[in-house]
């Protein structure tokens, strides 16, 4: 018979505990502001749902606690603040799971309580809501240039990938054969003139690919489709609003762009992307992401709180001996790619969506920073660009 409140999970490698192809239960060990809890999955980054509840993991070095926070949609405030036990983790790693959780029920954050010394590259504040740096889907920004309402702030949403890709296979097109057609998903498609019923999505774009093979093009490049901020820098100019078009401003390395949904995918978030790329194999297309590893949206010592600032600075982000943002990118930040974390990051993120979203390849923007350790100088030998090769 089951435990209560215990959530079942078929053997797959999550952690040591269980064998391949055996079913493990795992039952409550600690009751923390009303939850049932107990230590998590401390190899699986990020939110993980199983039948039962969801195992949630982070890192951070310098962190003192770690407040899990637990939102209804379009509420502003956390109906529930769950924090990490203190013997809740291994080293840096964080990792609990909550018994109860419904993932079509909740959005979530956290609370990352530490030093406060900017000098030294310290800056956390528990008063900042935190995504998940591996969360898989990001809300907040799901209408291209609208927020949900005043003082929103991102939040991060757990998923469960179901998506049938059927017998959709990758092109494999030799490189000597391929023919790249660069493209901007809300741009190809947003004017009344491409004819398609949902202008500027990825749903717009699956009907223009009639039109793509008439080009007799191999595979599309698509500029960024990572979850970004497209309102960061955004100004008036002659009446018109503009805002940060392109999309290398990314919030999450993990999660799609909700705004180029045609639909609302709340836990679902992924799929119009997946069916687009679906089609593209099944019409001999590849697909190419341009991905942004080299700054992130937080910007300078005046950008704002998104997740990795929060979370550790000193370790996301490559800063000066009083503690300021190198400013390589000319974003404002750069990602700190020599340091060991950031680089299992990256490649996690690359890993996931090769896997997940079955893209054919990557273009790095900026990749040269990708090359530079923690103190902003080129590397003879770069370990992330040797593990990329």
């Amino acid at each position: 018979m089951q435990p209560e409140n215990s959530g079942q999970i078929p053997g797959s490698g999550i952690s040591g505990e269980f064998v391949m192809g055996a079913k493990i239960f795992y039952t409550p060990l600690d009751e923390v502001e009303g939850y049932s809890v107990r230590p998590g999955f401390f190899l699986e980054n990020g939110a993980v749902a199983f039948p039962g509840g969801v195992s949630f993991t982070v890192y951070s070095r310098y962190a003192e606690s770690v407040t899990l926070l637990l939102f209804k949609f379009d509420e502003a405030e956390p109906f529930a603040r769950i924090p990490f036990p203190e013997d809740y983790h291994i080293g840096n790693v964080y990792s609990m799971i909550v018994f109860g959780l419904d993932i079509t029920d909740f959005e979530y954050a956290f609370s990352v309580d530490g030093p406060y010394d900017p000098a030294e590259g310290h800056i956390f504040d528990p008063r900042q809501y935190l995504i998940d740096p591996y969360g898989k889907a990001v809300t907040g920004q799901s209408v291209w240039g609208e927020k949900p309402f005043e003082g929103y702030r991102y939040r991060s949403r757990a998923t469960v990938s179901t998506f049938d890709w059927g017998k959709a296979a990758a092109p494999k097109i030799p490189m000597d054969d391929s023919i790249i057609y660069e493209l901007h998903v809300r741009g190809f498609t947003r004017h009344h003139s491409s004819g398609v019923e949902n202008p500027g999505t990825f749903a717009g774009l699956l009907q223009k690919i009639p039109y793509l093979r008439e080009l007799g093009i191999t595979c599309v490049e698509l500029m960024p489709v990572f979850e970004f901020d497209e309102l960061s820098g955004s100004r008036e100019y002659e009446g018109n609003v503009l805002l940060d078009y392109w999309g290398y401003n990314p919030v999450s390395f993990f999660a799609p762009n909700s705004s180029y949904a045609a639909v609302n995918e709340r836990n679902k978030e992924g799929v119009e992307l997946k069916q687009l790329i679906k089609a593209l194999h099944e019409n001999g297309i590849e697909v190419i992401l341009d991905v942004v590893f080299n700054h992130t949206a937080e910007g300078d010592e005046n950008g704002p709180y998104i997740s990795f600032k929060g979370f550790d600075n000193k370790t996301y982000y490559m800063l000066t001996p009083d503690g300021k943002y190198y400013n390589f990118s000319g974003c404002g930040n750069t990602v700190n790619a020599g340091n060991p974390i950031v680089q299992n990051m990256i490649l996690e993120s690359l890993r996931y969506w090769t896997a997940e979203y079955r893209v054919d390849g990557f273009r790095f923007d900026l990749a040269s920073i990708l090359g530079r350790d923690e103190q902003g100088r080129p590397m003879k030998n770069p370990p992330l660009l040797k593990e990329l090769a």
